[in-house]
């Protein structure tokens, strides 16, 4: 399983899931999808984990992320176009996108663990699931 399908099943609402994924595969409606993510609300806060203000920076969200297991490379879905689609090193993507002000969804392990960084400072968020 890819890492955009993964990320999707593992983290969104189960009644949003089955859009969403048309929604990233057909090139058209991917755009729709991505401009949604400056202010997505269809993660299953089941899975979500707020990050202390005081932890909102690239370096510390890292340290996070490596310490629940994420590898050193991931994939990326970005209302960034010059970020989306993208496989970079973890701490690379953190850098970009942390206080960007792009939606961004990051995969660290598919369906295991990834991360959210929406519009706002408060809209940031470690997924985790620990079986799919």
């Amino acid at each position: 399983m890819d890492h955009e399908t993964a990320l999707i099943n593992a983290f969104v609402l189960p009644a949003k899931r089955e859009r969403a994924l048309d929604q990233l595969a057909n090139h058209k409606r991917r755009r729709k999808f991505l401009e949604s993510l400056y202010h997505y609300r269809d993660l299953d806060p089941r899975y979500r984990i707020d990050i202390a203000p005081a932890d909102q920076q690239a370096e510390t969200i890292f340290s996070l992320l490596t310490k629940r297991g994420a590898s050193a490379q991931c994939h990326l879905i970005s209302s960034d176009r010059n970020l989306d689609g993208f496989d970079i090193a973890l701490s690379d993507a953190l850098a970009k996108v942390v206080g960007l002000g792009e939606g961004t969804l990051v995969s660290c392990i598919p369906g295991r663990l990834g991360y959210f960084e929406g519009e706002s400072p408060g809209d940031r968020f470690i997924l985790e699931r620990t079986a799919p």
